[in-house]
């Protein structure tokens, strides 16, 4: 079985530079951003109709946005950020490696360092991970997922059933925003495939070379995202980088591929990255939504019309994540392959 380097491992050696694998290509390495932009803040309590107009206007625009409000428990957040922290700083290596994912598939469960398997030349991004496999309850194992602290399996439990239902909240006021019946995506996407992925990202001694995660969409319909306090993730906007600031009792939405095409173009999935910083490390909580594989996405009737002509073909979800992992996630080429007329 191949060797994997963990970027901790790299991290806490003190090396003076960054091994080579781990450079970017020139035109992708991270520049000194000035911006004063920030992702919107959409408060949920708000009375709806103003709710729909920020969401509509947040997704056309960004594709990206914080809720807050969202009757997620504020206890729960630090919770999971903590625990999720304990596993990469307080739990010894060996025990760690017990954990480990499968090199030979993608997107397997556990503890891992590489997320990509078929591409010899990918440059690696500077993070470690570990992914749970939370939702449908057939596919939750919690025996999968580490013992410590001793409420760890309960707290993420927990916090895939309180991301379950804000997803189809969010979900549903998309649909809304519109024009739709709120079940409208939700029907169209069936019951969700969650996982649960908790990113670390060491301290860097390069962060000027390095991406913690490349430039990418996420391929499903919907992610929520909770980041500490370092903060590094970063959503294009304009062709500018703008840096999500962090806010300890928001969770960050971030409009994924199928979503995309569900509105046939008229909400836009957000490319995202994370930059590494020299000085502390980073952790982020993301929880993505999928389809089953065997679901046939495409754009919803209702939006397609002769001022507004269909923009997608159709596409079996599990053929797009398979060309996800095979292509690479590079920004949305993906997704653009799927354009009329491409």
């Amino acid at each position: 079985m191949e060797a994997v380097t963990r970027v901790q491992n790299l991290a806490e050696s003190k090396l003076p530079h960054v091994p080579a694998q781990y450079i970017q290509p020139l035109h992708d390495r991270p520049t000194t951003q000035n911006s004063s932009l920030n992702i919107p803040v959409i408060d949920l309590s708000t009375p709806v109709d103003f709710l729909r107009g920020a969401l509509c206007g947040a997704c056309r625009e960004w594709g990206a946005f914080h809720v807050t409000n969202h009757s997620v428990p504020l206890e729960l957040l630090r919770r999971m950020r903590r625990h999720g922290r304990s596993f990469f700083e307080e739990t010894p290596m060996p025990d760690k490696l017990k954990y480990s994912c499968d090199l030979t598939s993608a997107a397997s469960e556990g503890y891992g360092s590489k997320m990509l398997v078929s591409k010899n030349d990918t440059v690696l991004d500077w993070r470690d991970y570990f992914d749970h496999h939370t939702l449908p309850l057939s596919r939750r194992n919690p025996r999968n997922w580490p013992e410590f602290p001793s409420d760890y399996r309960r707290t993420v439990e927990e916090y895939s059933d309180q991301m379950n239902a804000l997803a189809e909240r969010v979900l549903g006021l998309i649909s809304e925003s519109l024009g739709l019946k709120r079940d409208y995506f939700k029907d169209l996407v069936g019951e969700f495939y969650q996982n649960i992925t908790v990113s670390y990202y060491p301290a860097c001694p390069q962060p000027e070379l390095t991406l913690g995660l490349q430039s990418h969409s996420d391929f499903g319909v919907i992610t929520l995202l909770i980041q500490d306090d370092v903060g590094g993730l970063q959503v294009l906007k304009d062709g500018e980088w703008v840096t999500v600031e962090p806010l300890d009792d928001a969770i960050v939405v971030l409009l994924s591929d199928q979503t995309q095409v569900m509105t046939n173009g008229e909400y836009i999935s957000a490319i995202h990255r994370a930059i590494t910083n020299a000085n502390k490390a980073r952790l982020s909580v993301a929880t993505f939504h999928d389809p089953a594989k065997t679901v046939k996405i495409s754009p919803a009737s209702e939006l397609v019309s002769e001022s507004s002509p269909r923009r997608y073909h159709d596409i079996v979800y599990g053929d797009y994540v398979s060309s996800w992992y095979t292509k690479g996630p590079e920004g949305k080429w993906n997704l653009d392959a799927l354009l009329l007329n491409s």
